[in-house]
C-alpha cells in the first residue's frame, strides 16, 4: 500500500514538472489576437467565478437606485468603461477584440451577476484579462454608481431611459431584444 501511495505522489510530481516545463519552454500559445479554445474559456470563467465567490465580500450597494445615480453611473461608464466594453450608442468597443479574452460588450449583454460581484470586479480588476483595478482611479461611490447602472441597465426608470436616448441617440436596452 505504501508503494502505491508513493507511486501516486511521484506520478503527480512528474505531471506537475512536465506541465511547468511545457510552460517554461514556451510551448503554451500566448497570442492575444486569436480566440481562446473553448476549454480554456470555460476553465477561465469558472476560475474567475469561483475566485469571486471565495474572495468578494457580499456587500450591499449603499446608494439608492435613483435617476441621478443611474445617470451618474451612465456618465462614468461612458468616460471609463466604454472604450473596452462598448458605448451606450451600442457601437462595439474599438479595443474589445484586442484583449485576450475579448472584453464583453456590457451594453449588448449586461452582466447578470449580483451587485457585489460586479462591484468587486470593477474595484479589483481581473488578472490576466486586461480588466484593471479601478480602486485607485475612481472613488468607491463612483464604482457603486457604475455597478448600479450596469445592474439595472435593462430596467431603468423612464426618465433615465429618455436621458439615454437624448444623449446617445439610441434607446436603452430593455431585455426585450433577447426575447425576440
Amino acid at each position: 500500500m505504501g508503494k502505491f501511495i508513493l507511486g501516486g505522489i511521484v506520478t503527480l510530481i512528474l505531471l506537475i514538472l512536465c506541465g511547468l516545463g511545457f510552460a517554461v519552454l514556451g510551448f503554451f500559445p500566448t497570442p492575444a489576437n486569436v480566440a481562446p479554445p473553448r476549454w480554456e474559456h470555460r476553465l477561465a470563467n469558472t476560475a474567475v467565478d469561483a475566485s469571486m465567490e471565495r474572495h468578494a465580500p457580499h456587500v450591499t450597494n449603499p446608494l439608492p437606485p435613483n435617476d441621478q445615480n443611474f445617470e451618474d453611473g451612465m456618465k462614468l461608464y461612458t468616460m471609463n468603461c466604454a472604450v473596452c466594453h462598448g458605448g451606450l450608442d451600442r457601437k462595439p468597443a474599438s479595443l474589445a477584440t484586442s484583449f485576450y479574452p475579448p472584453a464583453p460588450n456590457l451594453v449588448s449583454d449586461p452582466p447578470d451577476d449580483p451587485e457585489w460581484h460586479v462591484f468587486y470586479t470593477i474595484r479589483t480588476g481581473v488578472r490576466y484579462t486586461g480588466m484593471p483595478s479601478w480602486e485607485k482611479t475612481l472613488s468607491e461611490q463612483d464604482i457603486w454608481k457604475i455597478t448600479s447602472f450596469l445592474s439595472h441597465m435593462e430596467k431603468l426608470p423612464p426618465a433615465v431611459q429618455e436621458y439615454w436616448k437624448m444623449s446617445f441617440g439610441v434607446a436603452a436596452p430593455t431585455g426585450e431584444e433577447e426575447k425576440k
